[in-house]
Order: structure tokens, then C-alpha cells, then sequence
């Protein structure tokens, strides 16, 4: 019996509004690299659902950069910490190197993947040169008065590298070991947010908040001129060259990516992202990359919104767009239409994706959101499918299934959702003191529990309502009431999960120790209370098909594969989502699970063996 990771759907890189993103692509220009929460991703650039995730790193993860040589990625945090790790095998850490006591905001290697400046906000210094193998000292970061965004090396000898930050200032560096060599402070009038040598080594260009786009001589650091003047509306927060060094693209806040001709001086062409003529925040276009190695002509800008916006040169709309999570998700429910399964899921910032199964997918459910946590999801039947989320706005919303967006009703609660449960046609949402009957988005009736109620589960024409007091109350569901049947005593601790079996026999529940029990929903007996691995609140549990296994997801980062048949028997997976599994689910007949974490990545893995 055993559970193989098949695939990891990773979240969207972590952005920050009016700071630049950093994006990196190996030089095949094959694979993106980028900052998520605590983890970093290497995406597939052809096949965006298929990733691997680096989870070593203790703070938030602030930048990542493949080697020149493509074996190893440098990866920089929150906390000033800078890991080199294998980018080819199993993914082992190399080196892990304090770099500055603050954020670590750029890194770059040099051309013979041995020598790394880390740059960032710092007390004593703003960055450091170190060999990436031993961490020994090459060099000095010189000549800042204020935190340093970005960092440049170029890739030829005689080496040369550049930094510059929020004190507007340039600076030059020979090498190696690299020293001050000089500093330019009177061009940008405002923070440097970009600084990249070209692939030639010959041109060095800065960009900044200013809205400025300065060149300079690649090798002695003399200033060329300034390009572009009047043309981005809003701060420049990235700049990447293409692999001929004769065109860089940018990447500004008003929304548009622009490439330019280094001898015209002009720009060659115009990306506008987003609605024509809205200026939504979340088009504003944080990063850029321009992958070498590559004979399309593509290039990737990341949006505010999390978005990575594949543009091709001489093609005025993006090729794709690749969607999905930023924030923890908190939620998840299934649909199957035509044979077709779709995976919704709800995060920590309101946001709602559904992910086609098989593809692995991603695209934002558009409408009228919840504007933070999305406390859960559940699906009807009703017209051509209905999913219903309710969020910490106390409100409950729907999504029209086959449109892909919220219908536009918003049902306001009594108080704060707990989760949510659907029956044949009747919602159900768990509160504190009562639980909330709907029909068609409107209100029917409300139940009074005896206990503060932690979670509700639903089917067919059967609740279970879960306390804090650990007991269990089955109830009989009418379009206005619910009628107690049966009540359990289940646990000594509050009840966090609940669900039935596909034939609604047996009632699954997990509490705020780790434990799982099964009882019968008949009368109420005990079927097994072995089930007790977890160390940690269960978040979510998933019955298979035929009502034979259980999955369960905790907050201890692992899931467990129980056997009703012989519960001495179960599989483990340890570390499955980086701080918490928070929904589990089964998938393509019973023969895959998928889960979702605190991590903001879905995976999907093989269930082989089952007993």
C-alpha cells in the first residue's frame, strides 16, 4: 500500500504591491523559478502543471535563481537566509549562508555558477559576494545607505557586477573578489527597483520607480543615455534581456510589458494587460523574464494579481495565462459533469479557482467574491450545478458552474460560517449557536443546537451537526428544519470534520486531537476508534466510492488512507503540504487522491494497493 506524489499544481508566486517580484528561468529556458510563501516552485514553462517545491526555508521565501550551469537554484528568504540546492536530483540543500540580518531582495550568480551576491535590507550591511559551495567571502557590497532591490553580474570576465536600491544609487563593481569601483547616484530620482547586464556583457540598463530607463557601458559602468522617456505611466518594477542583447523587455504598474531596441532606443512593442481602460490594481505587471535558450520568442510577465502572462514577440495578446492560488486554500469540493472532474477551491484571501482534473488546469472563478477567508464550499444539483461558499464576510455566495462565476446573490448570515453542507436541495451552514437552512440562495428556516457547533456535513436527506463539547448530532433534513434522530458522544475534544459514506450508512469524524472514528448513522454505534495517527486537528475527510477507505488531512502536514475492512491497516504521507493539509478528496474512480494545503499548491497523488 503506498501513496506517490503524480503531480504538484503550484500555487502563483507571492507578490507585494508597489515592491518587484523576482522571476528566473534556467538557461534552456525550460523551467520558471519563483518565491511562493514558504516554498519554492520550478514550474514547466510548456507544461505549467508540472512543478517540484524546495520547503527548507524557515521564513518567507523572497527569491530564487537558477545557476548558469542549471544544477543548482539559489533561493533567498525573509530572515536574511540564502539555501543553494540541487535542482536536478533530489533536491538536497548545498549551503545555507546568512546573508544580511533583514529580507533578502536579489541574488545573482556569475557566469561560472560559482560566485553569489545576495542583496536586501540589512542592519550592518545590504548584501554580500560568497563562493555558493563553502560560503567563503568574495568580495564587498560598498556604497548604499539604504536597503538594495536588485543585483546584476555580468556573465563574461573581466567580471562586473552592479547594485542598486531604495538611496537612488547605482553602483559599479569589479571583480573578483568584487570591490567598489564606482557609484552613479544622480540619474534615478526615485527607488531603483531593476538593474541586468545583457547576455553579451556589453550594456548594463537600470530601471526604477521613476519611471526612468538608464543604459550604461557594460564594462567600464560610463553612463550611455537614457531610453524611453514618458513612455510607462507607472513605477518599472522589472527589466530582462533577451538572449542577443539587442532587445530587453520591462515591466511597469500601468499595466503594460513593453520590449525595447537598444540602438533605436524606442520601444518595439506594447503589452496591455487586463480590461481596456479599467485600471485594476491587480493588472499592475510586478515582474519579468525573458527565458535564453528558447526559439519561440517568448517572454513571462507576472501580474499583481499572482497571473504569469505568456507573451509571444509579434503577437499583440497573451499566449496564455496561468492562474491560481497566493494565499493559503482553505477549502475544497468536487464536481463531476459529463464524465469531466472538477476540483473548486476557496483560499485564505477569497479567491476561487476550479481546476480541470485532467489537465491540471487552473482558471479564477469572476463576480462578486468574498473579500477575504473563504470558510468553505459545497455543491448542488440545481440547474446546471451550483457551488456555494460561505467566508469569513458572513455571507453566503454561489457559482454558477457552468459560467464559472458567482450568480451575484449574497445571503447575509447570523454570525460567523463554520463550514458549509448540501443536501438534495437544501444548504446548510454551521454557526455557532444555530445552523442556517437555504433553498435557492434564500434563507428557509434555522435550527437551534444544544451545543456551539464546529462543522456540519450533509447527504441526501441526512445532517450531522459536530460540536465543541465532542458530540455529534444526526438529524433528518425537511426544506425548512432539521429533526434530531440520533445523538453521539463522540470524542473528548471539539468535533473539526465530518462526512458520510456515498450510501450515507456510516459517518466519519475527526477532532481537534488527530483522532478519526467511524460510526453508524442508523443508530449511532461505534464502528472503529482505532484511527488515531494524527498528532494534529483533522481539517478534512473524504470517503472513496465504494465506501471502503477514508483519507484524512491534518494541520501535522500529513494524510493517512484508512481501511474500513481492516483498520489496523492504513497508509501514511508524511509532509504532503508545507504548515497544514486543509482538503482531501478522491479523484479518477478512487484510484488518485488529490489534497490542498496551507502551501496554496493542489497535488495529486497515486493510490496504489489498497487493502
Amino acid at each position: 500500500m503506498s501513496l506517490t506524489n503524480e503531480s504538484i499544481w503550484a500555487p502563483s508566486p507571492s507578490t507585494t504591491r508597489g515592491q518587484p517580484t523576482q522571476l528566473s528561468s534556467d538557461s534552456k529556458g525550460e523551467r520558471l523559478a519563483y518565491a511562493s510563501n514558504k516554498s519554492i516552485f520550478l514550474r514547466s514553462i510548456d507544461d505549467p502543471a508540472v512543478a517540484r517545491q524546495y520547503t527548507e526555508h524557515k521564513a518567507q521565501t523572497t527569491v530564487a535563481r537558477f545557476a548558469p550551469s542549471g544544477f543548482y537554484v539559489a533561493s533567498g528568504d525573509a530572515a536574511g537566509i540564502v539555501r543553494v540546492w540541487d535542482c536536478v536530483g533530489e533536491g538536497i540543500t548545498k549551503g545555507e549562508y546568512s546573508i544580511v540580518n533583514g529580507r533578502i531582495n536579489d541574488l545573482a550568480w556569475d557566469g561560472d555558477s560559482q560566485r553569489i551576491i545576495a542583496v536586501g535590507d540589512g542592519k550592518q550591511r545590504y548584501g554580500h559576494c560568497i563562493t555558493w559551495d563553502s560560503g567563503n567571502t568574495v568580495g564587498e557590497i560598498h556604497g548604499h545607505t539604504q536597503q538594495l532591490n536588485t543585483v546584476s553580474i555580468r556573465q563574461q570576465r573581466p567580471l562586473r557586477a552592479a547594485t542598486a536600491g531604495d538611496d537612488r544609487k547605482t553602483v559599479f563593481y569589479h571583480g573578483a573578489p568584487f570591490k567598489f569601483n564606482s557609484g552613479i547616484a544622480d540619474k534615478h530620482s526615485n527607488y531603483i527597483y531593476g538593474v541586468g547586464f545583457s547576455p553579451d556583457g556589453s550594456h548594463l540598463v537600470s530601471v526604477g520607480a521613476d519611471r526612468k530607463i538608464w543604459l550604461y557601458d557594460g564594462k567600464t559602468g560610463e553612463t550611455k543615455g537614457q531610453i524611453g522617456e514618458g513612455e510607462h505611466n507607472g513605477s518599472i518594477f522589472g527589466v530582462s534581456w533577451a538572449k542577443d542583447s539587442r532587445k530587453f523587455v520591462t515591466a511597469s504598474a500601468d499595466r503594460t510589458v513593453k520590449i525595447w531596441d537598444v540602438e533605436a532606443g524606442k520601444a518595439t512593442q506594447t503589452w496591455t494587460l487586463g480590461e481596456e481602460g479599467a485600471m485594476a490594481v491587480r493588472d499592475h505587471q510586478v515582474g519579468v523574464v525573458w527565458p535564453p535558450g528558447r526559439s519561440d520568442n517568448l517572454l513571462i510577465s507576472l501580474s499583481l494579481s499572482g497571473d504569469l502572462n505568456y507573451l509571444v514577440e509579434g503577437t499583440p495578446e497573451p499566449r496564455q495565462v496561468v492562474s491560481g492560488h497566493q494565499k493559503s486554500i482553505t477549502s475544497l469540493a468536487q464536481t463531476t459533469v459529463d464524465n469531466k472532474e472538477t476540483l473548486w477551491t476557496g483560499s485564505f484571501d477569497g479567491r476561487v479557482c476550479n481546476w480541470d482534473v485532467a489537465s491540471g488546469k487552473a482558471e479564477e472563478i469572476e463576480g462578486d467574491a468574498h473579500p477575504g477567508y473563504v470558510a468553505g464550499l459545497a455543491t448542488t444539483s440545481e440547474g446546471s450545478g451550483r457551488i456555494y461558499s460561505v467566508g469569513w464576510d458572513d455571507t453566503l455566495r454561489s457559482v454558477d458552474v457552468a459560467a464559472k462565476t458567482y450568480t451575484g446573490s449574497a445571503s447575509k448570515l447570523n454570525g460567523q460560517p463554520k463550514g458549509v453542507a448540501a443536501g438534495d436541495s437544501t444548504v446548510l451552514v454551521g454557526e455557532a449557536e444555530t445552523v442556517e437552512i437555504f433553498q435557492d440562495g434564500k434563507k428557509t428556516g434555522e435550527y437551534k443546537t444544544d451545543f456551539a457547533a464546529t462543522t456540519v456535513a450533509a447527504h441526501g436527506s441526512q445532517a450531522a451537526v459536530g460540536g465543541e463539547n465532542g458530540s455529534v448530532q444526526i438529524c433528518a433534513i425537511s426544506s425548512s428544519r432539521l429533526s434530531p434522530r440520533a445523538d453521539i458522544n463522540a470524542s473528548r475534544n471539539a468535533i473539526s470534520a465530518l462526512a458520510f459514506s456515498p450510501d450515507a450508512s456510516h459517518l466519519a469524524v475527526g477532532d481537534l486531537r488527530g483522532r478519526v472514528l467511524v460510526f453508524k448513522v442508523s443508530d449511532g454505534s461505534l464502528v472503529t476508534d482505532r484511527w488515531t495517527a494524527h498528532t494534529a486537528r483533522i481539517t478534512s475527510l473524504a470517503w472513496n466510492e465504494a465506501g471502503s477507505h477514508v483519507v484524512s488531512g491534518s494541520l501535522d502536514t500529513n494524510i493517512f488512507v484508512w481501511s474500513l475492512a481492516k483498520p489496523g491497516d492504513w497508509i501514511e504521507l508524511q509532509n504532503a503540504h508545507k504548515e497544514g493539509v486543509h482538503g482531501v478528496g478522491w479523484v479518477a474512480g478512487g484510484s488518485k487522491i488529490i489534497s490542498a494545503g496551507a502551501d496554496a499548491a493542489v497535488k495529486v497523488w497515486k493510490v496504489e494497493g489498497l487493502k
